[in-house]
């Protein structure tokens, strides 16, 4: 399969670029996908969460009443959980609440959203560009001539550019990563996807190995 590149413009250039069927043509696995993205906001959560049971409360260890014959409920001090200020039951401790995947899954689950992607018409390829100097609005009228104006979209670098990513770092809808930071779930997240054409075989070589 191919993909025309686009200009800043939003134009086509001429120049074609062959998409891997095995990476972009394949039947999607959600199962795979709800894994990486499921994993990847797990790894997001702080997990410092804690409430104090009823061994670490500071208070009085006195026995509020008797035993037996007072006709009620049977009390022990006042750090049961049954009393305001008590411990509480079984509550939160602090965790790690990150898991493994292994690489095969993670690759299957990029390989589903970008097929899906594919078939929605949801991927672009644009041609090298840079700015001279970080400019929000020049990425503005980039971002509006490729036609995702009020849309979340997803520009994928084959190297690190700081003036590209300062230009784009203010616009909500916007993100820009490198081949080799993309996550399934970003891949979701975005509604469009921009490679350039100078990460679009880095990323299916990655996916390859």
């Amino acid at each position: 399969m191919e993909l025309v590149v686009l200009n800043t413009s939003g134009k086509e250039t001429g120049r074609k670029v062959t998409l891997d069927d095995a990476i972009f043509g394949i039947e999607p696995n959600q199962h795979a996908v709800y894994l990486e993205v499921k994993q990847y906001l797990a790894a997001q959560r702080q997990g410092t969460h804690k409430s104090k049971e009823r061994s670490e409360i500071t208070a009085s260890t006195r026995k509020l009443k008797k035993q037996k014959g007072s006709g009620s409920a049977r009390y022990g001090d006042i750090k049961s959980p049954t009393f305001k200020g008590g411990g509480r039951v079984f509550g939160p401790k602090p965790r790690d609440y990150r898991f493994k995947l292994n690489k095969a899954l993670k690759r299957l689950a990029k390989k589903s959203v970008l097929s899906q992607k594919l078939k929605d018409n949801s991927i672009k390829v644009l041609e090298q560009f840079t700015f001279e100097a970080p400019k929000t609005k020049e990425f503005i009228n980039l971002n509006n001539a490729l036609g995702f104006e009020g849309k979340k979209s997803l520009y994928i670098l084959p190297e690190a550019n700081k003036n590209v990513y300062l230009s784009s770092r203010n616009l909500p809808k916007v993100k820009v990563l490198t081949y080799n930071e993309i996550s399934s779930y970003d891949l979701v997240h975005a509604g469009e996807i921009v490679f350039l054409e100078g990460a679009i075989e880095k990323f299916q070589e990655n996916l390859r190995k």
